[in-house]
């Protein structure tokens, strides 16, 4: 059994077949899906529970799980009331995760300060509900300020806390992997780990402790090869899982068991999480 510990199942991509995409999670071997809830801003971060309690004790259907957060680009629309909804989702049972929050300094969006000023808000909040987060955390290309003032805040804010979480999409060097581990946070590969240009990441995974992985989709983005470009879905999970055994000269059941495991220990969900 794989876990995709990461897609955006609430996409309006999926409107005419979510039922369908599901159950080919199912059939693909995909056991369990954390359903990410940030919808296209605060006012949609229910969706993802309201999936869980949609498509859960369905036969044929993958164990679903939500977070709640609020995106980088999204953070000028924080408010007392915005984090009092987040605080009340992370009550909710199905919601284990806080995410996907963080920094990125990528595409121009929210000011640095103010994506900074709105992380720490939020892992106040996920802290007082014992959650785990989900961070992204994107810099400009060759920069390395994204990372750098993720790590300065989640060593003042977050370390104490001893929740950890996960490094979503992760798309850094070994510096940084090296650090997420020490914080204990899990490692995420998605899809565009299995781009032609993705070596650096590969070489990145070679290195990485078998209880330190996890693999997602990021779906609807990110199809892995040989569907890129395409809409991707959790399915495809399981090409990201090969790629990854490849690069860590491990057989796929070995990976699957890992990032299972690794999955059900950072969120303190039973062994048996996909039935």
């Amino acid at each position: 059994m794989l876990i995709d510990s990461h897609a955006h199942l609430d996409s309006p991509r999926y409107a005419d077949d979510r039922e369908a995409m599901l159950r080919r999670a199912f059939d693909a071997g995909v056991g369990a899906v954390l359903s990410i809830g940030i919808g296209e801003g605060p006012a949609e971060m229910h969706q993802a529970l309201d999936l869980c309690r949609q498509f859960n004790g369905q036969p044929g259907m993958p164990r679903l799980y939500a977070t709640a957060g609020v995106y980088p680009h999204n953070t000028p629309e924080i408010d007392d009331a915005i984090l009092a909804r987040l605080d009340a989702l992370l009550a909710e049972p199905e919601v284990i995760g806080c995410g996907e929050i963080g920094l990125d300094y990528y595409h121009e969006g929210a000011p640095h300060d103010v994506q900074r000023s709105g992380l720490v808000r939020q892992l106040e909040v996920a802290a007082a509900r014992k959650r785990p987060i989900i961070i992204h955390c994107r810099p400009k290309d060759g920069a390395t300020d994204a990372w750098n003032h993720l790590f300065l805040t989640l060593d003042t804010y977050w370390r104490h806390t001893g929740l950890g979480g996960i490094m979503h999409c992760f798309g850094g060097g070994w510096e940084q992997a090296r650090r997420s581990l020490d914080m204990g946070f899990l490692v995420s590969f998605a899809g565009n780990f299995t781009y032609p240009r993705a070596q650096p990441l590969r070489d990145v995974a070679a290195r990485m402790p078998l209880d330190g992985i996890l693999v997602e989709t990021d779906a609807p983005w990110l199809a892995p090869v040989p569907d890129r470009g395409k809409r991707n879905e959790p399915a495809w999970v399981t090409r990201t899982a090969q790629t990854l055994a490849a690069a860590m000269g491990a057989d796929p059941e070995k990976i699957a068991e890992a990032t299972t495991k690794n999955f059900t220990r950072l969120f303190h969900l039973p062994p048996d999480v996909g039935n």
